[in-house]
């Protein structure tokens, strides 16, 4: 993504709860119906992908009501979406070194993939809480 296109996407700071939102659902719904139906192929079981998207869901959850509600302390609301992310990523990766005997190459790419994509999310959130609005 080019920087002018990043500076158009801050702007606003609400379009990154917006953008959180979308992704968290989008895990959610991978992880939900797609890993867990072929949970054998990704290597890991069924319950674990299960809580996955069920913390996925509750992200998308909270974007989708700060986007429509936070109004003059979103700051206080990214830090909090920002922190969950990180801490999402060090649960998957846990995961994925837990689970690294039953884990398959499939499985193991999408969840690296998931945590590099959710990472540059967090870049995001964190480069618009720096930023100065007036």
């Amino acid at each position: 993504m080019k920087l002018k296109n990043i500076q158009n996407l801050i702007k606003d700071p609400k379009n990154i709860f917006l953008l959180d939102g979308f992704g968290a659902l989008l895990t959610a719904v991978l992880l939900f119906f797609v890993l867990r139906t072929f949970n054998s192929f990704f290597g890991l079981s069924k319950i674990t992908l299960v809580y996955l998207s069920l913390i996925a869901f509750i992200f998308f959850i909270y974007s989708s009501v700060c986007f429509f509600l936070a109004k003059n302390n979103w700051k206080l609301y990214l830090k909090i979406i920002c922190t969950a992310n990180i801490l999402y990523c060090i649960l998957t990766f846990g995961i994925l070194i837990y689970n690294f005997q039953s884990i398959s190459i499939f499985g193991i790419a999408y969840f690296l993939g998931e945590i590099v994509v959710i990472g540059g999310l967090v870049f995001l959130e964190i480069k618009t809480i720096k930023q100065k609005f007036i």
